[in-house]
């Protein structure tokens, strides 16, 4: 088992464990909410800065919009969970899409560890095409289980459209962040985490993924 794997496994272990804590107490999840925001939102533009570390006009207007658009997101992401935080259906939605999330990970890892095969993208050198596969494959064998045993109220069509496309945004949030770093020209976000890196090397997918799940979750 590959180092990259074993933190991958340890970081899904504690989130499962936050899972649980979120649903019995709404204080953990606004408390790590806040947390979790400004240290992502240090790390992401702690990247901006590196990739726009000129000190002409336009880089110091880059970086300003950046910091802006994280700033609104944040926001935004936060409305949503205020907005909904004192219901249990908001909280059933949240633990199934954070393990959405989870599931997306860790069978983009395995299966692309076990079956390799072609690279996705030069972006991200150990991503392959198996291991998208496996996201989408481990993530929706979270359906039937949830479905069955918690979310019997809802289409399962409708589960299956929302694992589908968290899964995909999952998979877009981490490119899109091996992007940045590949630009920046760094390893990781951070250093806040030994082993492990930054807090956005641990929650890129699911940075974009939650709040987007979320959205869809209103419409459908």
């Amino acid at each position: 088992m590959t180092k990259e794997l074993k933190n991958r496994i340890l970081t899904s272990f504690f989130l499962i464990i936050l899972l649980f804590l979120i649903f019995e107490y709404s204080y953990i999840l606004i408390s790590s909410l806040i947390i979790v925001s400004i240290i992502s939102w240090i790390e992401f533009y702690g990247l901006i800065v590196r990739i726009f570390k000129k000190k002409s006009f336009n880089s110091i207007i880059i970086r300003f919009l950046f910091k802006a658009l994280g700033l609104i997101y944040l926001v935004f992401f936060s409305y949503l969970v205020f907005n909904g935080i004192s219901t249990i259906d908001f909280k059933l939605n949240m633990i199934y899409l954070l393990s959405i999330c989870i599931s997306s990970d860790i069978g983009g890892l395995l299966f692309g560890r076990i079956f390799k095969g072609k690279k996705l993208t030069k972006i991200s050198p150990n991503k392959t095409i198996a291991g998208t596969l496996g996201s989408f494959f481990l993530s929706l064998m979270m359906v039937p289980y949830f479905y069955y045993f918690y979310l019997n109220s809802f289409n399962p069509y409708h589960l299956i459209i929302i694992t589908i496309i968290v899964s995909l945004t999952c998979q877009l949030g981490d490119l899109f962040f091996s992007y940045l770093k590949r630009v920046a020209k760094v390893k990781d976000t951070g250093d806040l985490l030994p082993g492990h890196g930054g807090i956005l090397d641990r929650i890129d997918g699911i940075i974009f993924a939650i709040p987007l799940g979320m959205v869809i979750w209103k419409f459908l």
